[in-house]
């Protein structure tokens, strides 16, 4: 027979509930008669315990009887739908239970009024939702939103029709393929469509600010940090909120040396986790290792070569024998595996130079190149420079920093201001081989630029435009008369190195050059000197015919390209001056100076030599071609670096047998167009932004092609303009 449904109660129902506790067991029978015989001294005296066996036997049933009596417990329900307890003889007699929500049962009788859902929480709370959300559209301007945030809002319905929404379901779908887990895919996909397999060994060399760097330093002002990642975990973020003085102190080179200042030693991590992620949970390389793992490769096939850069190429090698360490490492793969090595990314020069004719360098000597590298896969690198690190140089600043809300602008401004940013980024001399090279060949004149658009309103080859004081920023007012002075590349570069220290200038001198060689026997010549090595357009590829060459980067997302500038008042300059005497120096290895080592007394006669610069973040000229958005213009890219920097070495100056590349080597370009999803943070597994393109679906499977030796696979795909831009370029 089936159960009977329950039935309601009604107002006078009764409940009747009896509690009989579960019979004792022995164990139990001996404690209690334990606890009972204790408990003399604290109760009434009793007479003596029976000594007969049967008798204490007899004694103790006879007392768990007692305590084994049924007990009738009934609940009455009251007018208001709470409970009263009724247990007779008890000292829980006639309890009222209507403060215990256990006990609390909502008559569902009784219907409840409108006025009481519209003045309770289950309207409120939604209708509040709704109103934050209405409002928050409403105050915002769609027209101010950062070009991402604008790709996202554009694939949003038109209108929020919920038939709709079920019949074209993309919103939901690129939620979806956002939260999925792409690990180890794209690897196991070309292990069955391929056979792919381990064949030559990899060494991945990170970019500028990937790798992580660590103290060691062991004086009082840097034990603190002993051990601690300063750069590159979330230990970094702490530093600089609570001690950002000391770390900046830590973080700068000396300027001076080059290398670490009073009282701190900076060295770089090592391993695959020194840039696997930055910050937990950011992955730089880490999709890369993931898929190589998935062909067979480990510890003794792939290796992380890890650098401070921070350093200046000549003081990596003097300080941490970097390409020599670089060059036993590769040695040592290609004899353990049998195969010559895969390198992404970095120059060789260094590598093959002679110590005993240079005082430096892994002594490979020429044909070593030949012998132990089988390619070079260079992932959207800064091969001829980075706009944004001149303004970086001269103002500390970059779109980022000019886009970002006026609130959080001023914010930043306050805690790490222009001249902070400027001077930080002056002290890692590693960041100037970003400086861009060239000059007018390359990024234009006054009059045009290889890669300006199609009737173009103005130039990106006037690389700077100032705006006077006073003049107003609509596009009617910019004039000639009322913008000066226009630079373009050959004069920025110059007028930014006068607005910086001398040391500054001094360390640019001695470790850089952004000229163009075209004489054959100077290029020569070039070999043998280190300041030309990391500008491809000095230097000449390895004689190493059988080794190729892989250019892969991304296409189609808007990168800064050249910038309209404000100049402001002179002011007495913060860093530190050429005075012979001690007095233009701060010892920051005491920590009683307070000082960063950078602070200098005023100057002779008390000339304020430094001068205020800022990005002009007032000019936007709508409907401008090129794209001029808060003092920024620009072109075609991959967020970072743009196209004319990525492609025009790989396309032009090493395409076929030419000045910089006399052994011919085959050199392979593949260009990637940026579709990032707009529910994935990373850009999903189109994206080609400079740094998510390296969890990128076809990046990662054109480096898995080449290390697993089928680079036959991989094969030229170009996709922006640049075939036009160079020919536009001045390479005679």
């Amino acid at each position: 027979m089936p159960p009977e449904k329950s039935k309601p109660l009604s107002e006078d129902d009764e409940i009747e509930i009896t509690i009989t506790p579960p019979t004792a067991t022995s164990s139990e029978i001996k404690t209690k008669t334990e606890v009972h015989q204790s408990s003399t001294n604290t109760s009434k005296k009793r007479s003596p315990p029976p000594t007969g066996l049967r008798q204490r036997i007899k004694n103790t049933v006879d007392e768990i009887g007692k305590e084994t009596e049924e007990l009738h417990v009934r609940l009455k329900k009251k007018d208001d739908g709470h409970y009263k307890l009724l247990a007779p003889g008890t000292p829980f007699n006639d309890i009222d239970l209507s403060e215990s929500t256990f006990f609390h049962h909502h008559d569902h009788s009784m219907k409840s009024t409108w006025k009481s859902w519209l003045f309770g929480r289950k309207f409120f709370f939604p209708a509040g939702v709704l109103l934050g959300v209405c409002l928050a559209l409403w105050a915002v301007d769609l027209t101010s939103l950062p070009a991402d945030m604008k790709d996202i809002w554009t694939t949003l319905p038109a209108a929020l029709d919920p038939r709709d929404l079920l019949s074209n379901l993309t919103v939901v779908e690129g939620a979806r393929k956002a939260l999925e887990n792409r690990d180890f895919t794209v690897g196991e996909s070309l292990v069955e469509q391929y056979g792919l397999q381990k064949q030559h060994p990899i060494i991945l060399i990170p970019g500028i600010v990937s790798t992580g760097l660590e103290s060691w330093g062991t004086e009082s002002v840097a034990r603190p940090f002993f051990r601690k990642r300063l750069w590159g975990t979330s230990t970094m973020i702490r530093a600089v909120l609570t001690n950002k003085e000391r770390w900046l102190q830590a973080l700068s080179v000396d300027p001076e040396t080059g290398l670490d200042p009073p009282g701190f030693k900076i060295r770089a991590a090592q391993g695959l986790d020194a840039a696997s992620e930055f910050i937990q949970g950011y992955w730089i390389w880490q999709k890369i290792v993931e898929n190589l793992a998935t062909l067979g490769y480990d510890t003794n096939s792939m290796d992380m070569a890890a650098y401070d850069w921070r350093l200046a190429y000549y003081n990596l090698e003097t300080r941490d024998a970097y390409f020599t360490r670089l060059k036993y490492k590769i040695e040592t793969m290609r004899k353990h595996n049998g195969q010559k090595v895969v390198l992404c990314s970095h120059s060789l020069k260094w590598v093959e130079s002679d110590p005993k004719e240079n005082g430096f360098g892994g002594g490979g000597g020429v044909a070593w190149v030949e012998e132990n590298i089988e390619s070079w896969v260079n992932v959207a690198g800064t091969m001829l420079g980075v706009s944004k690190a001149m303004t970086a140089f001269l103002s500390g600043e970059m779109r980022d920093t000019v886009e970002i809300h006026p609130a959080g602008s001023w914010v930043l401004e306050k805690f790490f201001s222009r001249r902070e940013r400027a001077k930080l980024f002056r002290r890692w001399p590693g960041s100037t081989s970003m400086w861009m090279k060239g000059g007018n060949r390359i990024w234009g004149d006054h009059d045009s630029a290889p890669d300006d658009p199609e009737n173009a309103t103005d130039t990106h080859g006037r690389f700077f435009s100032f705006r006077h004081p006073g003049t107003s920023e609509e596009e009617a007012d910019l004039t000639k008369w009322t913008v000066s002075p226009n630079l373009t590349l050959n004069e920025a570069g110059p007028y930014v190195l006068t607005h910086t220290p001398p040391a500054f200038q001094r360390m640019m001198e001695s470790n850089y050059s952004v000229g163009f060689e075209t004489d054959v026997e100077q290029l020569k010549k070039n070999d043998r000197d280190h300041t030309k090595w990391s500008n491809p357009l000095e230097v000449r590829l390895p004689e190493a015919p059988s080794m190729k060459i892989y250019c892969l980067y991304g296409h189609g997302k808007e990168t800064e390209r050249s910038y309209w500038y404000m100049q402001g008042d002179y002011e007495q300059d913060e860093s530190r001056s050429d005075a012979e005497n001690e007095d233009a120096f701060c010892d920051a290895s005491d920590p009683s100076n307070q000082c960063n080592n950078a602070t200098t007394q005023r100057v002779p006669l008390d000339f304020p030599l430094s001068r205020k610069h800022w990005i002009d973040s007032v000019v936007t000229v709508k409907g401008s071609n090129p794209e001029v958005r808060s003092g920024v213009k620009f072109g075609d890219g991959d967020g970072t670096i743009p196209v004319l920097s990525l492609g025009s070495m790989c396309l032009k100056g090493w395409n076929g047998t030419t000045k910089w590349n006399p052994a011919g080597i085959e050199v392979v370009t593949q260009e990637y167009l940026h579709s990032p999803e707009s529910m994935d943070l990373r850009g999903g597994a189109q994206t080609a932004d400079h740094v998510d393109i390296l969890g990128a679906t076809p990046l990662n499977a054109a480096i898995l092609k080449i290390a697993a030796g089928r680079g036959d696979l991989v094969t030229q795909q170009i996709g922006s303009n640049i075939f036009e831009y160079i020919k536009k370029q001045d390479w005679d």
